[in-house]
């Protein structure tokens, strides 16, 4: 069973969690937002692990060690981009569903997910909610190692949106 919270919080200081999320680009690269935060923590070596499986196709996910990341694991997805690619939310659902399925064959049973698409990629925050916690839900009724999300977003406005869109859909 999934039990889902919603937090305001740095998502590369996640310790009591297996594997955390990166929303990341297309190259797999350093970047801003979660992309900039993960991989700044887990150091360049996170970088060069990625080059070989870049670019990361749109919606599905990638396992890579954590390196300097207090966690285990750093679980790729990369999201359309709102207003300039075909089927954005498509894709959004599509990377929930990869996410889970990644940690599924690794056996991981707590992630940290950020507010994938709403930074660079200009996904509306309440439309992202609300595929997200739709999606999740749906991967909760089948069987899964995932015991534990934390969504991690940065701010109170966004916890807010979140925290509604899950309770909404529970």
């Amino acid at each position: 069973m999934m039990k889902f919270e919603v937090v305001t919080a740095n998502i590369a200081n996640q310790p009591d969690i297996e594997a955390v999320v990166n929303s990341a680009n297309a190259n797999l690269r350093f970047g801003s937002g979660v992309a900039g935060a993960i991989h700044g923590a887990a150091g360049p070596e996170l970088e060069d692990f990625c080059e070989p499986y870049a670019p990361l196709p749109f919606g599905v996910a990638l396992v890579t060690p954590a390196f300097k990341l207090p966690n285990k694991y750093v679980i790729h997805t990369r999201a359309a981009h709102y207003l300039n690619d075909d089927d954005p939310e498509g894709v959004l659902t599509k990377c929930v569903y990869a996410v889970v399925e990644a940690a599924n064959k690794y056996e991981i049973k707590s992630i940290a997910v950020p507010a994938i698409g709403t930074g660079v990629f200009k996904f509306p925050k309440k439309m992202a909610a609300e595929i997200m916690a739709k999606a999740f839900l749906a991967c909760a009724a089948a069987p899964s190692s995932v015991e534990r999300v934390r969504i991690c977003v940065a701010d109170a406005d966004t916890e807010r949106i979140f925290s509604i869109a899950f309770l909404d859909s529970d």
